[in-house]
């Protein structure tokens, strides 16, 4: 990719042409943008959701430009944050190099080796310092190297930091001639120099001088159509809010009176009027607020029904009406659905949890084309702002798709959807626990109660200090509060970024709203927990041992075999006798006589679930719906591994653990507790 030299959009253009001069200026330097961008995306639809975003954004951000950076990076880290809200779990084919590498690892290959910036315009661009763009791109080559030939190479751990400042020319000149003296002398440095060399002079260089696709002639036009679209939608948008302003005060005057008169009328109301029965419970109790705001694109109506907001998330109800079919269409945040500003009122260091489908709520069953649905956004900034919520593509429901979390998802619709409304936040309380339990020998921490109107979360902690047993997670079944009982979410507890402190790892646990009840005593019911046991049993794998053969292990008869394949051996351990295992899966390795690992060229393994009564389920066959199995465990039947590049007379399976999931009948009545933190 040529780096090319780009004047900035003068002030004058865009007081006199607005946001249209910001797409003739990315017009102009389309092949760029386009090239930078397919290192990321997957297709075009993609390509030119990101061109329409990245315009919105620097048309937005333009007053804040200060000229600290040059225009073409500070437009590029633009493009870069789009990049990363658009996401993709899918690897770019062309770029399969990059697999097994973080985000930040392959963003800051791309614009050191590819887009060719310096390490301090990388470190600029992405806004980390420039040590740790040294640490990124030295990790993320050695993970390239590893995808192109596997091997391992062994130099000396207290030269190798300096592999990145030596190729660039940027050591200091005693450092280099010490760094050159140890490498003329220590062959192992000279072979991880070189191999490593010739990844960013070679490897990573040719991407740059790859035919990248050519610009789809037809992607200006489009994000030109919507633009044009957009305008269109504002002007009828402040129509109709005229008149929904109209009618809205004339009716809330009314309501307002009636509860004035009555006490009771939200109750009572919203019985009468609100069809979305979990909506319906929020306005109940008195949080969030309801909006009637609705827009239609190709024979989809979107409703956007309410809000609730707390410090923990933000909830927006929808409606989807499909005008034409008897189509069910679902939406997902960030997954078609963006906040144009977000970055101005929603919290960035928090991710919203994913909702799923209620496809057996009453409510979805009554009508074939119509579908109530809720998304989570990121909490507020402040107490109040107002969300510019704007919609893409959205999800059909059908019968033809395999079962997936409990709904089975079909093929996008795409559209465009867009909402503006006000959004105030409710009050989160934090409860101090702070009592000790123990499973299977392992200490437990229970360090806060949060009680948000949208959801209520357990804060714990496990201690890790026992080397030999470790708790991975606990799930919880429910939680009572004051003889309330919310269920916790299916898929448990969620690792905490943070240390609690020495020895012990932060948890929450989820559990469903208690819409802001007043904690006086409470217990948790427990589901299961996750264990990782270490239990080290060494196997020769040498030519003079017979194979198959069976040892025992954990309770359990392995059956091992071992074949030739060419220059590769292969190992089979299989355990079919399900009915006394003590562990779900294996935690295995190869080794030689002198502790050497093998490069493993191939790994696959065999797998059934079983249900609380025995019966089992092929994962590999038909559709399951993992909701409705009742205590599942997942079994691995059959681990077959393909090693070469070890000595067959020296060569040992460790088996180095196991990991059990193990089901609870435990309840924990944890008493009172104090109050130590209300946002009220």
């Amino acid at each position: 990719m040529i780096l090319e030299k780009m004047e900035p959009i003068s002030i004058a253009a865009i007081q006199e042409n607005g946001i249209q001069s910001v797409v003739d200026w990315f017009d102009g330097h389309k092949e760029y943008f386009y090239s930078f961008g397919w290192h990321f995306v997957q297709n075009q639809q993609q390509m030119e959701e990101l061109f329409y975003r990245s315009i919105l954004k620097v048309h937005k951000e333009f007053p804040r430009y200060k000229g600290n950076l040059s225009f073409k990076m500070w437009v590029t880290s633009i493009f870069l944050q789009n990049i990363r809200l658009q996401g993709s779990e899918e690897l770019n084919p062309r770029r399969e190099m990059f697999a097994g590498m973080n985000q930040l690892e392959k963003e800051a290959l791309v614009l050191t080796y590819v887009t060719g910036f310096t390490l301090e315009e990388t470190a600029q661009v992405l806004d980390v310092p420039a040590e740790k763009i040294k640490e990124l791109l030295f990790s993320g080559i050695q993970t390239v190297r590893k995808q192109i030939d596997g091997a391992d190479y062994h130099g000396c751990e207290q030269f190798r930091k300096h592999y990145i400042d030596y190729l660039e020319k940027t050591m200091e000149r005693s450092e280099k001639i010490e760094f050159e003296i140890h490498l003329y002398n220590c062959r192992e440095c000279q072979e991880d120099l070189a191999s490593f060399q010739e990844v960013t002079m070679t490897r990573l260089n040719h991407i740059s001088g790859e035919s990248d696709p050519s610009v789809d002639p037809l992607l200006m036009e489009n994000v030109k159509k919507r633009f044009a679209v957009k305008k269109e939608h504002r002007q009828q948008k402040i129509k109709k809010r005229k008149k929904w302003a109209l009618g809205f005060v004339s009716a809330f005057a009314l309501i307002v009176a009636i509860g004035f008169i009555t006490g009771a009328f939200p109750k009572v109301y919203y019985a009468w009027t609100e069809d979305d029965v979990q909506l319906r419970a929020f306005l109940q109790e008195g949080f969030g607020q309801r909006l009637n705001l609705e827009a239609e694109s190709d024979g989809v109506k979107v409703k956007i029904k309410g809000v609730v907001a707390d410090d923990i998330q933000t909830l927006v109800f929808y409606e989807i009406h499909d005008m034409k079919e008897d189509k069910q269409y679902f939406m997902t945040f960030e997954d078609g659905v963006t906040v144009e500003n977000e970055y101005d009122i929603l919290k960035q260091d928090t991710y919203p949890r994913y909702s799923i489908p209620d496809v057996e709520a009453e409510m979805n069953k009554s009508n074939k084309n119509v579908f109530y649905g809720k998304i989570a956004l990121r909490p507020l900034k402040e107490e109040q702002g107002e969300i510019k919520l704007r919609i893409t593509k959205i999800q059909e429901l059908t019968n033809d798709a395999a079962i997936s979390l409990g709904f089975r998802a079909g093929e996008y619709k795409n559209g465009y959807w867009s909402f503006e409304f006000p959004v105030s936040k409710q009050p989160t309380t934090e409860y101090e626990i702070n009592e000790q339990r123990e499973l299977e020998g392992v200490a437990v921490r229970l360090e806060k109660l949060i009680v948000a109107p949208t959801a209520t979360f357990l804060q714990f902690g496990i201690n890790t200090e026992k080397l030999e047993k470790r708790i991975d997670f606990i799930n919880f079944k429910s939680l009572e509060v004051n003889n309330k009982k919310v269920e916790a979410e299916r898929y448990g507890s969620h690792f905490m970024d943070y240390q609690l402190d020495s020895g012990w790892t932060g948890f929450q646990a989820y559990f469903g709203p208690l819409y802001g009840e007043k904690v006086k005593d409470f217990r948790v019911q427990l589901d299961s927990i996750y264990l990782s046991i270490v239990d080290h049993r060494s196997i020769e794998l040498s030519e003079n041992q017979t194979f198959p053969q069976t040892i025992e292990y954990a309770g359990s008869t392995l059956w091992i075999d071992k074949t030739e394949a060419g220059q590769a051996t292969e190992v089979i351990i299989r355990n079919d006798d399900l009915e006394n295992r003590e562990y779900e899966s294996l935690n295995i390795d190869f080794v030689d006589e002198n502790g050497q690992q093998p490069n493993m060229t191939h790994m696959d393994s065999k797998a059934v679930l079983v249900d609380k009564n025995g019966v089992e389920y092929d994962p590999y066959k038909g559709p399951i719906n993992y909701e409705k199995l009742e205590q599942p465990r997942h079994f691995i039947t059959e681990q077959s591994m393909r090693v070469e590049g070890i000595d067959d007379n020296s060569m040992k399976l460790q088996i180095t653990g196991y990991n059990s999931l193990k089901y609870l009948d435990e309840v924990w009545d944890l008493g009172t507790v104090m109050v130590s933190q209300d946002t009220e």
